[in-house]
């Protein structure tokens, strides 16, 4: 088992695209038994709320689903729970590296460090543009699971 926690601020935007972006490329692969993916954020501002209407919209248009999710904050535990703790921006890591300190298993890493393109996940809660953090997402889970278990 293979378990994957995508974090980004709230967990209402970015992370929550990521996780069910996931989630998806591993059913449509059939591997989905050996993974356990979900999301959370590093800041407590969210917590409870559902994820963001623009990006449930963004997921729908692609026949992805988030009904049920709700916003929640990363633990110690999670460091431990674990394999893949993947942040959208160099924010995050800042946060992350507060929060859970040093990062002795090499857990810890930034989504789109599995492109060819590494940078920050546009930030749409910013920029209003959720078909950038759309494609963003789409390009670092595909790296990711690539490096995870091969070429798909």
């Amino acid at each position: 088992m293979k378990r994957i926690l995508f974090i980004c601020h709230g967990n209402i935007c970015r992370s929550p695209m990521a996780e069910f972006v996931m989630k998806k490329m591993v059913a449509d692969a059939g591997i989905a038994d050996q993974f356990e993916i979900a999301s959370a954020a590093t800041s407590t501002e969210e917590i409870g709320n559902p994820v963001y209407p623009p990006a449930r919209r963004k997921l729908a248009e692609h026949g992805i689903s988030c009904d049920g999710k709700t916003a929640r904050q990363i633990t110690r535990r999670d460091y431990e729970h674990y394999d893949y703790i993947v942040a959208m921006d160099a924010n995050n890591m800042r946060n992350l590296s507060r929060m859970l300190g040093e990062d002795k298993q090499h857990k810890i890493s930034l989504l789109l460090n599995y492109t060819d393109h590494p940078r920050d996940v546009a930030d749409p809660w910013y920029t209003g543009n959720f078909e950038a953090t759309w494609q963003d997402v789409n390009d670092g889970c595909r790296g990711l699971l690539e490096k995870i278990n091969g070429k798909i």
